[in-house]
Parts: C-alpha cells; structure tokens; sequence
C-alpha cells in the first residue's frame, strides 16, 4: 500500500476507535499488532492485541463514552503514519480527559500493525489512573 492508503487506513481506525467499537477497532489490527504507550504511570508499556483490547474495554467502563481522537496532521512515509492528534472524553467521576498526542502507526496489508503512542502522561495519569 502506498502512504496515502496508508493515511486513510490510520484514519479509518481512528474513526472506529472514538466509536467505542471495540471489536470493529481490533479488527483493523493485525494478529501480532503492538501498542505501545510512552511513561511511567499505570496504563503505560507494550501490550499484544489481547491486552490492549482489555484496556480499552477498561478505558470504556471509566469513561462516560469512548476517547474521541481527533487527528490533527498526518505525515506518511512507506509504512509508518505518523499523527498529530488531540483527545476527549468524560470519567464517570467527573474529569474530563483532554489530551494532544503524537502517534506513529505501522500499517501493514491495509491493517494496523504497530502503533506508538506519545502523550501528556501526566494529565492522563491523573485523570484515567487514580481515584
């Protein structure tokens, strides 16, 4: 696939994953997909395809409705999309969840097949990881 496929692909997960459509997201993901998520806090580090459709169902019972990603700017060279983007979504206690991200996401045969996620980790640490 070419970078400009490779930006609608990203772009169509994206749409899916603000859905809350858990399944219909992972599906767009190959078997051996990673995501990576950058810090220290709770929700950070590398997970399998298995682990992070469990934390997004997690994600999804904390929050009032799905993190809405908005993308902001895409690059695209070869296999690697990389997104500007910016998040939003309220907790069931209250908070709400507004983050700017940069991504870089590895598409393979119109899947996505890695994704690194690089975020104020602060904000989301204290909005999606403590009481």
């Amino acid at each position: 696939m070419n970078p400009e496929q490779n930006k609608q692909t990203v772009a169509e997960f994206l749409t899916l994953f603000s859905s809350g459509a858990v399944a219909e997201t992972m599906a767009m993901m190959t078997d051996d997909a990673t995501w990576w998520v950058a810090g220290t806090m709770p929700i950070s580090g590398t997970y399998d395809k298995q682990a992070f459709t469990k934390l997004l169902s997690g994600v999804l019972d904390t929050c009032t409705g799905p993190i809405r990603i908005t993308p902001r700017a895409f690059t695209a060279e070869g296999d690697r999309v990389a997104l500007e983007a910016e998040s939003y979504t309220q907790t069931r206690s209250g908070r709400t969840y507004n983050n700017l991200y940069h991504f870089v996401f590895r598409v393979r045969d119109g899947k996505i097949a890695g994704v690194k996620e690089y975020l104020d980790t602060m904000h989301a640490n204290t909005v999606l990881c403590m009481p």
